[in-house]
């Protein structure tokens, strides 16, 4: 495969080809020679799909946009490909070689011989077919482990290169305000510092495999009003600055981040792929972030069709561009013939064009896409595979061993074990009755953005690509002496009541019986998860509730498991199910993960990452709320939670003592130092997960109640102990005050060391002194939490 191009220049080698000459040196040399249309190619993408057959990639024809002549788009070159696993079904090492021989052709038929960045979703793993589906980010809330995270993601971004993918649009760091939002599950919960800390390990993990991570959604997504998916946001600058925007900062900041992406919603008037003050005031002025901001797929254009703030396509264009955004996804609509219209009259200056495409080829020469020796075939392919492509099929797997152990790994440390009467684990029964629509449902682990429910779906004639055990078949490895009856009882959404008769009479008849319940992942309406998959209320979708009503009616123990994208109220069961087990569709995994819950093997430490609620209308809601937003007299709606922030049990015991304080004071620019000792009391190995909370009693803004700044997970053996030495600098204490700045101010503190956000276990009170201070993006992020093993 040759992918040598003729460059007009008179040396060996032209400048922005030398690997040895400085990068900016190299950029400023090739647009100094680009024509502007060259340039213009470089803004936008195409959204293509692999062949199975190994040839070119083709146009993938989208219902939102025109058809795309790729033949003519060429010869001035192409900035990005869009999607090319991530739209048909494809086997990966054909889906390998097609996008080469596509970028070869890319590189030869410009004159600069510049290849397209390729990128595809890795929400929960690469969406490829035959990838590894981990559990979705609310499990990896759920989990409290960043580098377990870490590790995930440096899986999915060693397959992705290996296939010949750049970019990956993840992760998503919304923190979840309202959970009846369809893409709860996409996120990693409610609190921004679990949110941040976690979003950052994905980012190191993704980054240092050689995938440009990107940051979704910039900024205010989640925020919408009622949940509802593209809604206009409802909030004032300082819910902003304190809650949504802290995640992006340190994922930038600490993760390296190269890529942020656009929300598609506006915010007081203003949408997001409008905003230069956030896009480039904010995030490059301010916090120095110098990557690439891509559009959310169709955002340049709905700046005309829904927002109403562009007249037409070149308006569209020029207050993207000169907002910040500086690629154009998923296909070419605005950043074309539009933007060079808009230029060529003066509506748009040419310097706008040329400071996007520098930062774009910036990100290409450092990916060496412009380096002499560059090969279209990726590491997992050479030469020789071109010659006979029928012989690839399966040579590349993207599910191997390791990733299922770490899938399995993450989906154990996830589940969540929200109630117990002691009935769990289950000892040797003899009859269990498995009942419910997601108890034999293999996609019932799956999230949205899984290639099996994104795309998967379209294609029914096609193998899933990976193993999904469902829950059934896993008890019945994990009990093989029980005999295990089965019913569906009802639908996910359905509404069918028919089955409950035959439910109950199998519960009647059984030791214990496990109702398995929940939701299906799909997009705009065709699952009750999922993006535009947006609810009215948290009851449980279609019949599920009177199924489980009906259930604990039955004289049986009822242990309520639950395959979700979003917490729901459990009405009667949260008090009278003996046990209740949650879990966030944990990945392909994910019921070997729950039969190991059930069945002891695993003992649970996963900790809630959103709260659950008491009733189904109590929203929005979450812990983070200021004192008006909890229960109260003069209100008949109690928002108090069934289950709360960072609540999970354990098979074990943990005992919390000896608080050790080293000085209640410390200057607004000091940091307090204290330590206590965890002990696991029980008569098994187990998981502890310490959480630090901040409480301000009285500040100069409303604040939340209590907010999370620290965690920390302790595994002990039975009767082991740990000394936990905590350094909480006073940084962690700023919020925005009146005038928009960040401040630490003077005053007493509370730091709550707590097993959830309900469940206070030990209270260091301390005050800062001095003076108030101003902070900014460089201050101290995070505390410092040491373990030393103590007797």
């Amino acid at each position: 495969m040759n992918a040598d191009v003729a460059v007009e220049n008179t040396s060996a080698i032209a400048l922005w080809n030398d690997p040895t000459a400085p990068v900016s040196a190299r950029v400023d040399a090739l647009i100094d020679a680009m024509t502007f249309e060259e340039k213009t190619a470089q803004l936008y993408g195409v959204w293509v799909g692999a062949s199975d057959e190994g040839g070119e990639v083709a146009p993938h024809q989208h219902e939102m946009e025109e058809p795309v002549d790729l033949d003519a788009l060429l010869p001035t070159g192409l900035g990005q490909l869009t999607r090319p696993f991530g739209t048909v079904p494809v086997d990966p090492a054909l889906g390998a070689l097609s996008l080469a021989r596509t970028q070869a052709r890319i590189a030869a038929t410009n004159r600069f011989g510049i290849p397209a960045l390729a990128h595809d979703e890795c929400l929960a793993g690469f969406a490829a077919w035959g990838a590894t589906a981990y559990p979705v980010p609310l499990s990896w809330g759920a989990a409290f482990d960043p580098a377990l995270v870490r590790a995930m993601a440096e899986a999915i971004g060693r397959d992705m290169r290996s296939v010949g993918v750049h970019q990956g649009l993840a992760p998503v760091l919304d923190v979840v305000r309202d959970a009846r939002w369809g893409r709860v599950e996409e996120t990693i919960g409610e609190d921004p510092y679990l949110v941040g800390t976690l979003g950052t390990a994905y980012v190191q993990g993704l980054e240092s495999a050689g995938i440009v991570a990107t940051l979704k959604h910039f900024a205010g997504y989640s925020a919408s009003r009622a949940g509802r998916n593209l809604a206009p946001t409802s909030m004032g600058p300082r819910e902003r600055a304190d809650v949504l925007l802290p995640p992006f900062e340190m994922a930038i900041r600490e993760g390296g981040a190269r890529s942020v992406m656009n929300a598609y919603t506006d915010t007081d008037g203003i949408p997001s792929a409008a905003d230069e003050a956030l896009l480039t005031g904010l995030l490059r002025d301010t916090w120095g972030f110098d990557g690439t901001v891509v559009a959310d797929y169709f955002a340049i254009a709905f700046l005309k069709t829904l927002h109403g703030v562009a007249a037409d396509w070149a308006d569209a264009a020029g207050t993207a561009l000169r907002a910040g955004i500086d690629v154009e996804l998923p296909n070419v609509k605005t950043y074309g013939a539009p933007l060079t219209e808009a230029v060529a009259d003066g509506r748009v200056p040419e310097a706008l064009v040329d400071r996007a495409v520098r930062r774009i080829l910036t990100q290409k020469v450092a990916l060496g896409l412009l380096d002499p020796d560059w090969n279209p075939l990726p590491a997992a392919l050479d030469a020789t595979d071109e010659d006979d492509p029928s012989a690839l099929r399966g040579r590349i797997d993207l599910d191997g061993p390791a990733n299922r152990a770490l899938a399995r790994t993450l989906a154990e440390q996830a589940i969540v074990l929200l109630s117990n009467d002691g009935t769990l684990p289950l000892d040797r029964p003899r009859r269990i009755a498995l009942i419910g629509p997601n108890a034999d449902e293999p996609a019932a682990v799956l999230g949205c953005y899984s290639f099996p429910q994104h795309i998967g779906v379209r294609h029914p004639d096609t193998p899933l690509g990976i193993e999904l055990p469902t829950l059934r078949e896993t008890l019945a490895a994990e009990f093989p002496d029980a005999e295990i009856t089965y019913a569906r009882g009802t639908g996910v959404d359905d509404g069918d009541l028919s089955g409950l008769a035959e439910a109950t009479r199998l519960a009647r008849e059984a030791d214990v019986a496990l109702v398995v319940l929940g939701d299906r992942a799909g997009l705009f309406g065709r699952g009750t998860s999922g993006e535009g998959c947006d609810v009215a209320t948290l009851a449980l979708p279609g019949a599920q509730q009177q199924l489980l009503d009906a259930l604990l009616d039955v004289d049986t123990p009822v242990v309520t498991v639950l395959l979700a994208g979003r917490p729901y109220a459990l009405g009667r069961a949260v008090g009278k199910s003996t046990a209740i087990v949650q879990s966030f569709f944990p990945g392909e995994e994910g019921t070997r993960a729950i039969g190991g819950v059930l069945a002891g093997r695993v003992n649970p430490s996963g900790r809630l990452p959103v709260s659950v609620p008491r009733g189904p209308g109590a929203q929005p809601g979450t812990y983070l709320g200021a004192p008006l937003s909890h229960a109260s007299q003069v209100s008949t709606i109690d928002p108090t939670p069934a289950f709360a922030f960072g609540h999970g049990l354990s098979y074990t015991r943990f005992e919390w003592t000896d608080l050790a304080v080293e000085a209640q004071e410390a200057p607004t620019d000091g940091e307090f130092a204290l330590s206590l000792t965890v002990r696991n009391t029980g008569e098994r190995s187990g998981t502890e997960v310490v959480q630090l909370y901040l409480h301000d009693p009285v500040a100069s803004v409303v604040q939340p109640m209590q907010r999370l700044i620290g965690y920390t997970r302790v595994a002990l053996e039975p009767g082991e102990a740990r000394r936990l030495r905590i350094a909480v600098p006073a940084d962690l204490a700023s919020f925005t005050g009146r005038d928009g700045r960040r401040i630490v101010e003077p005053g007493d503190l509370e730091l709550r060391l707590s097993a959830s956000s309900a469940d206070r276990r030990l209270t260091a009170r301390v005050t800062l002194t001095g003076a108030e201070r101003h902070v900014d993006h460089t201050r101290r992020l995070h505390a410092t939490i040491l373990q030393e093993p103590t007797t």
